[in-house]
């Protein structure tokens, strides 16, 4: 399952998680919690040692690989552990064996809605929005009886996101998604079979943009089947995330969400409150959420899905470049 079908899932709620994500690397959670992992640096680290938990993709082992150098940079001693679903390391967070994991505000929230109030509270009381203030206030809320403290997000954004060809954008003068419906043209769709029953997805394109759409082609959320039918023409729209480092080899542009159809899926550190809730942890970490832009993240995913470099090879380069490490 591709990180898109991950924002797509969770922004409805579903627990249904990836099973079967790229693992990017990193340490036992015992190995680490132990002190024994490699990581971002598992020496030295005075005032104490602190985990960091990634998913097992691409750029979730990136951002664990920020907060691990920064972190260490301040003072602390950290590891990076990959757990490869929020199913399993929403629990170690809580418990304390995960001290910090980098989240996505609107679906972090919702998947703690249905863990307090039940399966259907997503659709049925969503607590997220297009306004983050007001999503990372519920996650907040909802997170604080579990012992989960969220830190403030940045404006650094990995949503759902509607890309088409350049020359179809050209073509039809086409920046934004309002521009899309106003346009009057029937639209198929490359996603998965579900995009046709989404709320975020044909649903909503109609019900917010009045977009004509004419069919859903399922190849998938994001894959790259999908991204070439819409190159060749076969398709016009394909859905996938705001950090697709791939768009520019197909050929493909996003166009804005104009309407905010899609949640605040704004990243930012969630916490073992007790282990790791100190205002120097948030300090440390604020200094990434300050710097970090949607534009920085689809750069260090494409350094390390295209060109095959480490997380944490550019998460140092980067980290570098923006005078964040101070050592």
């Amino acid at each position: 399952m591709s990180k898109a079908t991950r924002v797509l899932g969770a922004s409805l709620g579903a627990l249904a998680l990836a099973a079967s994500l790229t693992a990017c690397g990193g340490d036992s959670l015992e190995k680490s919690k132990d002190g024994g992992g490699t990581g971002a640096g598992g020496t030295g680290g005075a005032k104490g040692k602190l985990v960091i938990g990634a998913a097992g993709f691409t750029e979730s082992g990136i951002l664990a690989e920020l907060y691990a150098q920064l972190l260490r940079d301040a003072g602390y001693s950290t590891s990076v552990t990959t757990v490869k679903n929020r199913e399993l390391y929403e629990p170690a967070l809580e418990k304390g064996e995960i001290d910090i994991v980098p989240e996505y505000a609107a679906t972090l929230a919702e998947f703690l809605n249905a863990k307090v109030n039940g399966p259907k509270a997503p659709e049925e009381k969503p607590v997220a929005s297009a306004d983050v203030a007001a999503t990372t206030a519920a996650l907040g809320t909802l997170g604080a009886p579990l012992g989960l403290k969220a830190l403030p997000a940045g404006k650094a954004v990995d949503q759902n996101a509607f890309a088409v060809s350049r020359e179809f954008a050209a073509k039809n003068n086409l920046k934004t998604l309002s521009d899309l419906g106003k346009s009057g043209l029937k639209v198929k769709i490359a996603a998965g079979d579900e995009c046709a029953v989404r709320p975020f997805c044909a649903v909503g394109l109609k019900s917010t943009y009045g977009i004509d759409v004419s069919g859903i082609d399922p190849k998938g959320v994001g894959t790259p089947q999908s991204k070439q039918a819409v190159k060749d023409g076969v398709d016009h729209l394909v859905l996938t995330t705001t950090t697709d480092a791939t768009l520019e080899s197909f050929g493909l542009v996003l166009l804005e969400d104009d309407k905010k159809l899609q949640n605040a899926d704004n990243i930012l550190p969630v916490v073992n409150a007790k282990d790791a809730g100190s205002p120097e942890v948030a300090a440390a970490l604020g200094k990434l959420t300050d710097a970090l832009t949607t534009d920085d993240l689809v750069e260090l995913n494409r350094k390390v899905d295209t060109e095959r470099a480490k997380p944490a090879d550019v998460a140092k380069a980067w980290l570098g470049s923006k005078g964040l490490l101070k050592n």
